[in-house]
């Protein structure tokens, strides 16, 4: 797990322009959806392109637990016998989420109208984050949790039957949205969620993929409203999971403010509901620019070739947030490399996240030698003007086994004078394996 008893620090450190072309892993809300829907689903569903990280095979595990079969071929092929809408078994032990709030909160959603207990298990940095906002629509539809103050460990009484219901989210999360979906996949009637923020849209797309019945529309108010009949039948798929925008995210900054960098990233998910740091690297003077843009497996898809840019701050539009707020982190280490001050707001939720990622990140990028202010919802950063920042102590930054923290001061590292010195590298591991031999790659 990535709560190694051992960690495995690194400096990064400037190595002159980043060039070549990469890929980087399948998108990691689509991976975990793959596996959930293709275990709920008759016959037979495969997989390519599949994010091998430690989230994913938590899902998976967890999914074998409760009686699908989850094997990967010699080519690569991940390969799902699924078990039917309702065919869940109860799982003989905890199923342990190791650090991944997605495959928890999904999870529990999926397993909530099932009649069978699981109790959930994860890593220190997962056992802090909250559920109760999953645990509260799905307890009205009739499961029953056993917590402390809604965090893990958790012990969840599936409803049979469960009570279809409408929900409106109070906040803005795909997560919490899929959850009452999933949940509704094996409730009888309508569950209808609405959303007045929009989100990430996976979850909609690949159950409609998959053969349930469901529809979205907006109503008068401008309000996303997503109805699910159930009992749904699921038929096995096949899917191409395009490459995470999340992950990169990571060295579009990186070749933004890197100077003489000019890198090609293959396969990239333009997902419009994801994609909002481009939007934004764009509006500060980014060079990013869409190569043989396609569709496949019903998503967006292009190639990036990303330019050294000089970039300049603004005030990032909150409304934005939703479609890029796992990507705050490094849009913070863009900002400190701009001309000017850059202002972000209406960023609650990164306080909740594998770490409170406002203070953590102005704590990182203060021993960097950035000038930033923390604001209650967000960050003021003002910029270098494309300087590199100065970096070189000694202290590490902390990165409070949050993936996210490690790969954005990686990025400030080789952007800097003398290196960004990060406490450890293992947490990587859950979203983005190859995340260090592709930096490497790019600066060799």
């Amino acid at each position: 797990m990535s709560a190694s008893a051992s960690p495995t620090p690194r400096r990064f450190v400037a190595q002159g322009p980043l060039k070549g072309t990469i890929r980087v892993p399948g998108d990691k809300s689509i991976s975990h959806r793959s596996i959930m829907l293709g275990a709920l689903a008759l016959g037979e569903t495969r997989v390519t392109g599949l994010l091998e990280g430690e989230d994913v095979m938590s899902t998976a595990a967890a999914m074998r637990a409760m009686g699908a079969t989850i094997t990967k071929t010699d080519s690569g092929e991940w390969v799902i016998q699924g078990v039917g809408v309702g065919g869940l078994l109860q799982p003989e032990t905890a199923l342990d989420m190791g650090n991944s709030g997605t495959s928890t909160r999904l999870l529990m959603g999926l397993v909530s109208s099932h009649a069978i207990t699981a109790t959930f298990i994860g890593d220190a940095s997962l056992s802090k984050r909250p559920m109760g906002r999953v645990i509260d629509p799905l307890s009205t539809m009739g499961a029953d949790f056993t917590s402390t103050e809604g965090r893990l460990p958790l012990t969840m009484r599936g409803a049979s039957p469960a009570v279809p219901i409408t929900y409106r989210l109070p906040v803005a999360s795909a997560q919490v949205k899929s959850a009452v979906l999933l949940a509704g996949l094996n409730t009888a009637g309508v569950t209808t969620v609405i959303e007045p923020v929009p989100t990430r849209d996976h979850s909609e797309r690949m159950l409609k993929g998959f053969g349930a019945n469901l529809t979205a529309e907006t109503n008068e108010a401008g309000e996303r409203v997503i109805r699910i009949h159930g009992p749904a039948e699921l038929t096995g798929q096949t899917i191409e999971v395009p490459g995470d925008p999340s992950s990169a995210a990571f060295f579009i900054v990186a070749a933004l403010i890197v100077p003489g960098s000019d890198v090609l990233i293959e396969n990239v998910g333009l997902n419009d509901t994801r994609a909002g740091i481009i939007t934004v690297l764009r509006q500060m003077g980014g060079s990013i620019e869409e190569v043989n843009p396609r569709i496949v497996g019903g998503e967006p898809v292009a190639d990036l070739r990303v330019r050294h840019s000089a970039l300049h701050g603004i005030n990032v539009d909150p409304a934005i947030v939703p479609s890029m707020v796992d990507e705050f982190p490094v849009l913070f280490v863009a900002a400190a490399h701009a001309a000017g001050r850059t202002i972000c707001t209406g960023l609650e939720e990164l306080r909740v996240k594998e770490s409170d990622r406002i203070t953590v990140m102005r704590v990182a990028l203060e021993l960097a030698g950035a000038k930033v202010a923390e604001t209650e919802d967000g960050m003021i950063i003002d910029g270098t003007g494309g300087a590199p920042l100065p970096a070189g102590a000694a202290e590490a930054v902390a990165t409070h086994l949050d993936h996210r923290i490690a790969m954005s001061m990686a990025v400030a590292g080789i952007a800097s004078e003398g290196g960004v010195l990060v406490d450890d590298t293992s947490p990587i591991r859950t979203s983005f394996p190859n995340f260090e031999a592709l930096m490497d790659g790019l600066v060799a």
